[in-house]
């Protein structure tokens, strides 16, 4: 076994030799640390090993002595087994010698091609050098040649432009003198085409020949297919002024009055490229509004010509139809004009756009065209009126009339602007704005200083007034109305939101102007006129309500959250977001405003009739409860005499502002009333004074025999509204063994408190199923000590 062991530990040692040596040569400057790591590594891998050999030695041995014969053969194996691994290592450590070799030798001769290749690239690099400095000369004479073949290529195709436009140009000649339209037009629009391929040519002169031959040309056949064009609109009776008349028989040469109407609106839309390229160095309008839209067909500007003169005839220079104060007589006029031709460019002249495929509506253009005089008028007078604030608001007033019949009457496209952008220029929005601010406010004034301004006109109609706001409210509110009606049609968001802006600031001081008549009324809470101020509150309040559902200020609003800051004033993050989501509504703070005063004029109201009341139920209040007869004693029950005063003043005031009060007032103002008289009858009555069982058989038929029936009238179950005094009569009216039975479970739940008892009902449930739910067992404590006395008698 020692041998065994031995020859074992020498094989070991044998292996881990190589694998040094092998560790030694892959590493050229290991640390001491690295070796210590991998020595202690590689320690319990070799422990492992040596003690897996024992195990294996042991397993083929055995324990038997006689196997030890087996020793000398494991000894021969594993001699076998070192010597190979030893030639192994010989080779390997023979062979990593002569391959480091090879790779040096091999980088030798690299780095001798390398300087090989740098020497050549810096000979070929000399060479190509002296190349170009030869050939540079060269390049230089090639270079001049090319530019003045450039050059020659350049005016060669200035001169085949300009003999193209002198071939056009006796073209259109050669065409012109032989009557031949069709192919004048088609040289007009060839040439109109090389114009357009011009345009990114730096050929000024050359462009500026082209176009005035073009202009010149373009003229010629315009005028001449203009002059035949105006010829046939004639025998169409082509302006129609007054309404056309139907003839009883169509002309005999209709057929060919249409085949030439038809020709030559064909050819005059054949010129419309060239006529809008000669136009587009016109001046452009200023207003946006109008460099929208496209230009005019060539029939339509030529059919406008005779309309235009009349126009211009008429409501310019010192004719007496051109009146500042009369706008209505142009406007009206121009809308006439459109009504006349409608017909005939319906059924005449739109057939022969559709066969040409011209995709433009007749009618249409033609109402741009005489919109475009109306315009042109506008922008001319309005800013002479700027100082006249009548005149001003004249001018408005039939610009939006102008307007609507336009848009409803003619069907005029919601896309091309109308005249209400001559409006929206700056100084003329702004004097619009300060005009209908300061004619509200005298509007106001008036109204409010009129004889009738707190009587409603429909007082006598009860099916109408139900809200019976005053006079004076319903203008007011039918004045923003028409303020809404006049800017609802303005193509601007923020033109809209400033009258918005405008219209708060009207209701903002319409309710300033209710507060102070509200405080000079409020001495005498229960007059009329404070009654009509709290229902013009309450009428404004609701018409705002219904003006934030409705489509055209929820609009408003999406726009407020985007443009309306600049208008309305910085809105809150919070604001912005309930905005935007349609929470909130645009009138929100007014109408929280609106709602606070509604709310103090009510209370105010409800304190005078309180005092009142109250002052009239002193006597009932201090009534000998505890004397007074049972009600077996008496033959009928009838009203206490003590309470007759409190009741006909309940009925009066109820019976009054029922009348003088809109129905949700009134509803708000009888429940508010029923709920203090709850407490006061409660509190100042029931809790101040004893009764004995005829005084609470008295209470409890006053009560429910004549106060609740006083409210009866305004709904159906009264006592719902009088929680206290109803069930405190329950109590009060018990016969003797439920109440001395209640006091009991009372008793006994005091005693009980703090200790679970499931047998024990609870002092709740009982007073519940005697239809007591709102006081609490120590209310009704203090109740049935109230009738203790009678109680102790019993």
């Amino acid at each position: 076994m020692e041998q065994r062991t031995k020859s074992t530990d020498d094989v070991s040692s044998n292996m881990a030799a190589p694998v040094m040596q092998h560790n030694k040569h892959s590493s050229n400057a290991p640390s001491h640390l690295d070796r210590t790591d991998s020595r202690n590594s590689e320690s319990p891998s070799e422990d492992g090993n040596f003690t897996d050999d024992v195990v294996a030695l042991q397993k083929e041995i055995g324990g038997d002595l006689k196997s030890l014969k087996k020793v000398s053969g494991l000894l021969e194996q594993l001699t076998l087994e070192n010597k190979q691994l030893e030639e192994q290592v010989l080779t390997v450590s023979s062979s990593v010698p002569l391959r480091v070799s090879a790779a040096l030798s091999t980088a030798e001769e690299s780095r001798v091609k390398l300087e090989s290749l740098l020497e050549k690239e810096r000979l070929l690099s000399n060479t190509l050098q002296q190349h170009l400095q030869g050939a540079q000369v060269w390049a230089d004479s090639i270079g001049q040649v090319l530019g003045q073949l450039d050059t020659l290529e350049r005016h060669m195709k200035y001169l085949q432009c300009l003999a193209r436009i002198e071939e056009l140009s006796d073209s259109i000649q050669q065409y012109l003198m032989t009557n031949s339209m069709w192919d004048a037009v088609g040289a007009i629009d060839r040439m109109a085409s090389l114009d357009m391929g011009l345009r990114e040519s730096g050929c000024s002169h050359l462009q500026a020949f082209l176009r005035e031959t073009l202009r010149f040309w373009h003229k010629i056949l315009k005028d001449k297919l203009a002059s035949d064009f105006e010829e046939v609109l004639t025998q169409f009776h082509w302006p129609f002024i007054s309404p056309p008349t139907q003839t009883l028989s169509p002309p005999a040469n209709a057929q060919e009055l249409n085949s030439q109407l038809e020709l030559l609106v064909s050819q005059l839309l054949s010129l419309q490229t060239s006529d809008d390229l000669i136009s587009e160095k016109k001046e452009t309008p200023s207003r946006p509004e109008q460099s929208q839209t496209p230009p005019l067909s060539l029939p339509i500007q030529i059919m406008l010509l005779p309309l235009s003169k009349r126009f211009r005839y008429h409501f310019t220079g010192n004719r007496q139809t051109n009146n500042l104060s009369k706008p209505e007589w142009y406007l009206t006029q121009v809308l006439i004009w459109m009504g006349n031709s409608s017909n005939f460019m319906d059924e005449k002249i739109q057939p022969i756009l559709d066969r040409a495929g011209a995709k433009v509506n007749a009618r249409v253009e033609l109402c741009r065209g005489l919109l475009t005089l109306a315009q042109e008028k506008l922008a001319h007078d309005a800013p002479r009126l700027l100082y006249d604030d009548a005149l001003f608001c004249h001018l408005v007033d039939e610009v939006l009339q102008f307007e609507k019949e336009l848009r409803s009457t003619h069907s005029y496209p919601r896309a091309y602007p109308g005249v209400l952008h001559i409006l929206l220029e700056e100084t003329v929005f702004q004097k619009w704005l300060s005009v209908e601010r300061k004619m509200a406010v005298e509007k106001v004034d008036a109204m409010l200083s009129a004889e009738g301004a707190w009587s409603s006109q429909y007082k006598d109609i009860t099916d109408i007034d139900e809200l019976k706001a005053p006079d004076c409210a319903e203008t007011f509110m039918t004045l923003l109305l028409v303020i809404t009606e006049r800017y609802r049609a303005l193509p601007c968001p923020q033109a809209q939101l400033s009258f918005l802006a405008l219209q708060k600031e009207l209701v903002d001081d319409f309710r300033i102007r209710l507060t102070q008549v509200m405080k000079e009324e409020s001495r005498q809470p229960l007059s009329p006129r404070y009654c009509a101020i709290l229902n013009a509150a309450n009428y404004i309040s609701t018409v705002l309500s219904d003006w934030g559902d409705n489509v055209f200020f929820l609009q408003l609003q999406q726009a407020a959250v985007s443009v309306g800051e600049e208008i309305l004033g910085p809105l809150g993050a919070t604001e912005t977001g309930r905005l935007a989501s349609l929470e909130g509504s645009l009138f929100e703070a007014l109408l929280a405003l609106l709602e606070r005063l509604r709310g103090d004029m009510l209370g105010r109201l409800l304190d005078a009739v309180m005092r009142d009341v109250k002052e009239k139920a002193q006597p009932y209040c201090k009534d000998r409860w505890i004397s007074l007869p049972s009600q077996s004693d008496q033959a009928t029950m009838s009203l206490s005499s003590s309470a007759c005063p409190m009741m006909l003043c309940l009925r009066d005031h109820l019976l009054r502002l029922q009348q003088m009060l809109c129905l949700p007032l009134f509803q708000m103002f009888w429940q508010s009333l029923a709920e203090r008289l709850d407490s006061f009858i409660y509190e100042d009555l029931i809790l101040y004074n004893h009764f004995n069982e005829g005084g609470a058989a008295q209470l409890q038929y006053d009560m429910t025999r004549n106060l609740f029936p006083l409210f009866g009238h305004y709904c159906k179950r009264p006592e719902n509204f009088f929680k206290h005094v109803k069930e405190a009569c329950i109590i009060l009216t018990l016969k003797v063994g439920p109440a001395l039975l209640f006091c009991d479970v009372l008793k006994q739940s005091e005693e009980d408190e703090g200790i679970l008892n499931h047998q024990q009902p609870s002092p709740e449930s009982a007073l519940n199923e005697l239809g007591v739910y709102k006081l609490a067992p120590s209310d009704v404590q203090i109740l049935l000590n109230l009738r203790s006395a009678w109680l102790n008698q019993s």
